[in-house]
């Protein structure tokens, strides 16, 4: 019987795919069907790992797919029509049907990234803020990954909105608490107050007993590093310089970073490069980052407790030996270089408890503290506390904008939208700051953030004088906007306060950041088809347009297990149907004759109310852990290599395609980035940074300037700090598990050695290959090996293939000489994972990270789900999100990587705010690639012009 099945499911393979398979191929998709999908893994050890079995290979992609299974990378990279044209199965040139070759592999990937979300949903979640032992234990009898909410997660007494939620009762958000973002974060979850909020402590993605391995206190940490690590072991600034210094061929011409005199076009400061990513990408993650996450109060660490940062020491055979003078000065490093140490908010024992016969501690060894709001809320604009929002400027005679003056009398009609003013010397900031535009966030500050905080400013006052301008037309007409203490009453265009008008335009400006990055930045960052699917079904879902399927999804997601108090329910498969609809804006809708929640249906009646806190909470899911960004997260955001030393400045009205100077990005830091963008304005930093590639995230490409940056502040000798070192400190010190652990910890295969990052697909004698070689050999030479002992299991993370446990040999000899590839700092080690899935700027081990957590902030935040209506954004609000802008959805004239695809966010914002640039975008699909690229062919990543710039020098240079 079931040979007939399998010879009838073959037979149907057959017809629907016609002759585009092997018989060998329908077989094992044959195989594949019969076996029927694989189990979501129940313990930690059984998980996916990203590898699929061999007749799931062959099916997805064929002999290519089955030769890399060996690898410790994952499979879905090497399945049918995963990179660009030349993985399209031999005889075909698009990805036809679902059941064909090409369908199977892009169908394959989205598969195998689903159950990686699922499971890293399962085992990664660790709340530092003291419900841990209920996620486990559960409560009540609900399984704790289905709990909701937290008795952490109320309002503390000292909070002004204590009374207001409910003080020592049940506390619920309501009324003005609930209309807008809130300042400090507060009430974005209205069940959960306090959740996300500024001051919040750090969540981790690593078991806690694997965090902060250099202190010893887990024996499989001490089994895994015997006593080879500490805060400056291995020497951060011997790392530094060793693996990740950028090498020049002519140091001269590039100066340490520093350029030539008058910012000459000579200057050349050699990088690798991303031919697909421009470096508006790269201050683009910077500043998103400012938004998200820091762990600096008010731009400084600790006060007063300054630390040594290497230069002292280096690894001979399997010691230290202290370094000479004269191999201090051949690396270039600094001993005398000190930094404040960073801030620790608890750093007591931590308590544990027992469950089931197993001990789990409750929180990290060490905690950290979120100084600013978790959420996507764009609080690097608006403010994050009552400090940072004295720092937003607004119009005195006009408070629901922005505060912008033009400047000058440059050419282009953007012009006249203004700049932000500069810092007065009232205003509540550090010296450094001194000269800099005024922003809730003025830390780190540099062109990049200069143009990004100039260009929403600019959006925002845009979307203000849209809403005037709706108002002046219909001034008695339904805003959509509602007051939750009187929500019936309809608050037409002509009531719209100027303070409510400028939370709504954070809002609209929050979403439309939001959405820039999900569908525009990430797409770009990951440049192939299933990631662009992937990413595009967080947002828009993967049944975009298909109405029937979307809702029927929907329905399942909220109805079924939005609501269940079923763990596995509530956690796993809300994942996946959610992929359906989409996570923006789920949830959003209440039909009283239909599900609870589904897609707008103009045929019934929408029963949402404001008076109905389970409408507007429902759509979101934290999976059973309150949410809030993991030490791991940061980690992976780590991206200087990204920066290039120099940036190809140009004018958009005087030939775009010259390069006129060479400006290094340090002359563009805090108040000198303020005079640069007033000097030469937004539009032509645009086009400057929009047309330059960025840098490759790889061994030996971080910026010179980085190495050696002046920090006025410090009271060291040198007043200078190598950043490349210090990122290595900072993981360290907030107990980030090294490399090896890291990726078992997220559900990725151990790797066994440093050879293990060699590129398998190149082949013997390439030049590629022959680099990687060396640079293994270099990381073998800073981090070194030992001799390994067999009877010591090093994690309880993972097993080997054979289900033994993992040990110090990692399936070497007993009493073998190993790399000390457990020691491998997080960092260092994904900027050597040189096999990396086609069109990935990041690393496997980094994507893991961003799976979970992309997801998550989607999920978790109300005025992305179900509080994303016109009561909230107002009817004009809504649409601008939806539209990318006030005039209705705008298309593509052409086919990009075979679809339709709508004119991009932030290219509308661009063309918006800076209409001189429209000749120039009109090129450009996705504001993130190289505007003069041609990216013509299904995810080419050539490096070739665009018809028009065929005279640009960027061109001549590989």
């Amino acid at each position: 019987m079931k040979r007939e099945m399998f010879l009838g499911v073959a037979a149907i393979l057959l017809l629907l795919t016609g002759c585009t398979s092997s018989i060998q191929e329908l077989k094992s998709c044959a195989e594949l069907v019969n076996s029927g999908f694989r189990p979501v893994a129940r313990e930690r050890t059984e998980r996916f790992l990203g590898k699929v079995q061999e007749n799931t290979a062959e099916c997805r992609g064929g002999e290519k797919a089955v030769r890399f299974r060996s690898t410790p990378y994952v499979d879905w990279a090497n399945y049918w029509a995963t990179a660009d044209s030349s993985s399209f199965y031999p005889g075909t040139t698009t990805i036809g049907g679902h059941l064909g070759p090409n369908g199977r592999g892009i169908d394959g990937a989205l598969l195998d990234l689903e159950y990686q979300r699922m499971e890293l949903i399962k085992f990664n979640l660790f709340d530092n803020s003291g419900t841990y032992e209920e996620y486990i234990k559960g409560r009540n009898g609900v399984a704790g990954p289905a709990l909701k909410v937290w008795n952490s997660m109320r309002l503390p007494k000292n909070n002004p909105g204590y009374e207001a939620v409910g003080g020592d009762g049940p506390q619920l958000c309501q009324g003005e608490l609930i209309r807008h973002r809130t300042l400090d974060g507060i009430c974005n979850d209205i069940k959960n107050p306090v959740m996300g909020s500024t001051g919040q402590p750090f969540a981790r993605n690593a078991q806690f007993e694997a965090t902060f391995p250099d202190l010893g206190k887990d024996e499989l940490a001490r089994n895994r590093h015997g006593d080879r690590l500490g805060l400056l072991k291995p020497d951060p600034q011997v790392i530094s310089r060793t693996l990740l210094t950028r090498q020049q061929s002519r140091p001269e011409k590039c100066s340490d970073g520093q350029g030539l005199p008058g910012y000459s076009t000579e200057a050349s400061c050699d990088y690798k490069k991303a031919p697909f990513f421009n470096v508006l990408a790269a201050f683009w993650i910077q500043f998103m980052t400012h938004d998200w996450f820091s762990h600096m109060e008010e731009g400084h660490n600790q006060p007063g407790v300054m630390m040594p940062v290497g230069c002292t020491h280096k690894l001979v055979g399997n010691g230290e030996k202290p370094l000479t003078p004269e191999e201090i000065a051949k690396l270039g490093c600094r001993p005398d270089d000190r930094i404040d140490r960073a801030y620790i908010a608890e750093d007591k024992d931590p308590a544990s408890f027992s469950f089931l016969g197993k001990k789990d501690l409750a929180r990290a060894y060490k905690t950290t503290q979120n100084t600013v709001t978790a959420w996507w809320d764009a609080s690097q604009i608006y403010g994050y506390d009552s400090t940072s929002r004295q720092r937003v400027k607004r119009v005195p005679v006009d408070s629901a904008k922005l505060l912008l003056t033009p400047i000058g009398q440059r050419p282009g009609n953007g012009e006249k939208l203004g700049y932000l003013p500069v810092f007065q010397s009232s205003d509540p900031i550090n010296p450094q700051w001194t000269g800099q535009e005024a922003t809730a966030f003025p830390d780190n500050w540099s062109i990049g953030m200069s143009f990004y905080h100039n260009l929403f400013a600019r959006e925002h006052n845009l979307f203000v004088e849209a809403f005037r301008k709706q108002a002046a037309a219909t001034p008695d007409a339904d805003s959509g906007l509602r007051n939750p203490l009187r929500p019936d009453e309809m608050i037409r265009y002509k009531d719209v306060s100027n303070e409510e008008l400028f939370e709504v335009a954070r809002l609209v400006v929050s979403a439309e950041i939001a959405k820039i990055h999900t569908i525009e930045w990430t797409p770009q960052l990951l440049y192939d088809e299933p990631l662009y699917l992937g990413m595009n079904s967080n947002w828009h879902g993967l049944f975009r347009d298909k109405d029937l399927v979307s809702a029927a999804l929907e329905k399942i997601v909220v109805n079924n297990f939005g609501k269940s108090e079923d763990s596995k329910k509530a956690n796993l498969w809300y994942s996946v149907f959610a992929s359906g609809p989409g996570i923006f804006g789920l949830g959003n809708k209440v039909y009283r004759d239909d599900a609870v929640f589904a897609k707008y249906d103009p045929r019934k009646t929408d029963i949402w109310s404001l008076k109905n806190p389970d409408h507007v909470n429902g759509g979101i899911n934290h999976f059973g852990s309150p949410f809030n960004f993991p030490e791991e997260f940061i980690t992976v955001y780590r991206l200087h290599a990204l920066v290039p030393d120099l940036i190809e400045y140009r004018e958009w009205n005087r030939d775009p395609n010259v390069i006129r100077n060479k400006i290094p990005v340090v002359e563009t830091f805090r108040g000198k980035a303020t005079q640069a963008m007033e000097e030469r304005g937004l539009a032509n930093w645009a086009l400057s940074m929009g047309r330059q590639r960025l840098g490759l995230l790889t061994l030996q490409n971080h910026p010179q300037f980085l190495q050696n940056l002046t920090l006025p502040r410090l009271s060291s000798a040198t007043k200078k700090i190598d950043i490349a070192a210090l990122d290595l400190i900072r993981d360290r010190e907030r107990g980030v598990p090294r490399f090896n652990e890291f990726r078992r910890q997220y559900g990725l295969k151990t790797l066994t050695s440093f050879d293990d990052f060699i590129d398998q697909r190149l082949s013997k004698d390439s030049p590629a290959r022959a680099e990687q070689e060396r640079l293994v050999g270099l990381l073998r030479e800073v981090y070194g090996q030992h001799k390994c002992d067999a009877s010591k299991i090093i994690t309880s993370a993972q097993l080997n293939d054979d289900g033994s446990p993992i040990n110090d040999c990692l399936g070497h000899p007993n009493g073998s000489m190993i790399d000390n590839i457990e020691d491998l700092d997080t960092a260092v080690g994904w900027l050597s994972e040189f096999t990396r899935p086609h069109g990935f700027a990041i690393s496997e081990t980094q994507f893991q990270v961003f799976i979970l957590n992309a997801s998550r902030r989607l999920f978790s935040d109300r005025f992305f789900t179900s509080s994303f209506r016109p009561e909230f954004y107002t009817n004009l609000g809504v649409a601008w999100v939806n539209d990318n802008g006030p005039d209705g959805k705008m298309m593509e004239k052409d086919l990009s990587n075979g679809h339709e695809v709508e004119v991009s966010p932030l290219k509308r914002v661009l063309l918006r705010t800076m209409p001189e640039l429209t000749p120039e975008l009109e090129h450009v699909v996705n504001a993130f690639d190289p505007w003069a690229r041609d990216r013509d062919g299904y995810y080419s990543l050539q490096w070739k012009p665009r018809k028009g710039a065929e005279s640009d020098n960027a061109f001549s240079n590989p």
